[in-house]
């Protein structure tokens, strides 16, 4: 149901959910970014909606709150284990619409391939998501290409607009709250056009797995893995058995965000590993975001924010390597004919 109301009215509701939830949104962090000069946007607790950065894309997406960076998922000692507790309060979380759909790939990969994955089951389940418009692309997004720009799977969408606030509820809990505002027809803001176009070939001949392509890509990536720590669908981890130094005996075990392109992530006993190449790893992600995830699961793994282009210190762009993998598809096919 729509409504319009004021921020007054919706930072008092804030107020309110504060003591079951807490409430996680893009926000500005002055001086925060590789030098003292450059921000950082990227999710943070808040109590008001004048922390959120509405105007801006966040340089990292919401994923932390589900899959936190190190998580610790139980305790040992030499006779037992424990599971660590499941957090007290839930989660609220303000996040665009691509970022949704991000959310329904995490959900797939943790909770519907295969084993539920009960330490992020147990996050999820708490967890409200709040819906923030996005009136113009920003530089990089193509989530138009990828059918991402829109989203109804949300608890509400919420729009300020100077003294006026437009909320779309599905929240009971939100409706409640919101008895005796002014009824309003709400529509989500979503965007028609970006500037930056995929085109993604319905499917990747296995004679261009080895192709010189690749090779470009080894030779400029240098392996920092940010590309897979901003990406709201790169779900892969490592784990870590922490042993406190009072006691040798006794610890923790920890699950700590992974990348496919850092140096050491395919190693194995005997000293075999799948990927050492770099122009490897960029061959296995991208083929991963756009062809097999959808041969499996149905659609794209890659939503089309951006994030990956914008954050790489070698100028990497993920867009042109799929438009570029696309052209030598159609190549390949030309032969053939």
């Amino acid at each position: 149901m729509g409504y319009q109301t004021t921020p007054e009215k919706i930072n008092a509701i804030f107020s309110d959910l504060s003591k079951d939830f807490i409430i996680y949104a893009p926000k500005r962090f002055v001086g925060d970014g590789t030098f003292t000069d450059i921000d950082t946007i990227r999710y943070g607790e808040i109590a008001d909606l004048s922390e959120i950065e509405f105007a801006e894309k966040s340089d990292y997406s919401f994923k932390e709150v589900l899959l936190p960076i190190s998580e610790t998922l139980f305790y040992f000692t030499e006779n037992e284990i424990k599971e660590s507790d499941v957090p007290q309060k839930g989660a609220i979380v303000f996040l665009r619409s691509c970022d949704l759909h991000g959310l329904k790939r995490m959900d797939t990969i943790y909770l519907e391939n295969g084993a539920v994955d009960s330490y992020y089951k147990r996050l999820r389940d708490q967890t409200k998501f709040i819906l923030i418009g996005c009136e113009n692309s920003f530089e990089n997004c193509f989530c138009v290409s990828m059918g991402t720009q829109k989203s109804d799977d949300y608890d509400a969408y919420i729009k300020v607009d100077g003294e006026t606030v437009l909320v779309d509820s599905h929240w009971d809990l939100l409706d409640t709250a919101l008895a005796g505002a002014t009824p309003s027809s709400v529509i989500p803001d979503s965007v028609t056009a970006n500037d930056t176009v995929v085109t993604i070939s319905e499917t990747v001949p296995q004679t261009l797995f080895d192709a010189p392509f690749w090779e470009d890509y080894g030779n400029r990536c240098i392996a920092c893995g940010r590309c897979n720590f901003v990406c709201p669908t790169c779900t892969c981890f490592t784990m870590q058995d922490i042993f406190y130094t009072d006691n040798g005996k006794a610890g923790e075990r920890r699950r700590v965000w992974a990348s496919c392109h850092v140096d050491g992530y395919t190693d194995m006993a005997g000293g075999h590993a799948f990927r050492n190449d770099k122009g490897q790893r960029m061959r296995f992600k991208v083929m991963h975001k756009i062809n097999d995830y959808k041969r499996r699961f149905g659609t794209h793994m890659c939503i089309g924010c951006g994030r990956c282009d914008d954050v790489c210190p070698e100028y990497i762009s993920f867009a042109n390597c799929i438009n570029k993998l696309s052209d030598l598809v159609n190549d390949a096919a030309k032969e053939e004919i």
